[in-house]
């Protein structure tokens, strides 16, 4: 599986020990950034891997940065994205089983190393069940008009 990945300044830490464990199963990585603790901003970060989802060019996606809000609202404003932030292994799950989010948005000031690694070691292992969900998933692309 192709995953983007990006980070602003605040997720960059993170970003490595993440991208290490990607790596490590198999995944290939296109890294669109950044690549130091130098403030950016993170919607463009967001954009590139919203863009890369979206291309085609990546199958899925992680974003990093401070609490994982703001990326996941710059990234769902892009077709064919749905990306979720959660804290928890959980939620990593469901987003995956029920949601099919695409792409995983983390805190680094809400996770640390150990937890982030839990969430997507959870997110990871999990397949979207489609059934029910699928119409539901389909309602969230097409929304508002739908609902």
């Amino acid at each position: 599986m192709r995953y983007a990945v990006a980070c602003d300044h605040a997720g960059y830490q993170l970003k490595a020990p993440l991208v290490a464990e990607l790596t490590a199963r198999g995944h290939e990585i296109l890294d669109l950034g950044t690549d130091g603790p130098e403030s950016v901003d993170y919607p463009v970060f967001a954009a590139k891997v919203a863009r890369a989802i979206g291309s085609g060019d990546a199958d899925m996606g992680l974003l990093l940065c401070g609490t994982g809000l703001g990326m996941a609202v710059t990234a769902n404003k892009f077709p064919g994205v749905r990306a979720v932030t959660v804290s928890e292994a959980f939620s990593a799950r469901m987003a995956r089983n029920h949601n099919d989010a695409n792409i995983l948005c983390l805190g680094a000031r809400v996770l640390g190393e150990g937890a982030a690694l839990d969430v997507l070691r959870a997110w990871l292992g999990e397949v979207f069940e489609g059934g029910r969900h699928q119409r539901r998933v389909d309602m969230i692309m097409e929304a508002p008009e739908c609902l």
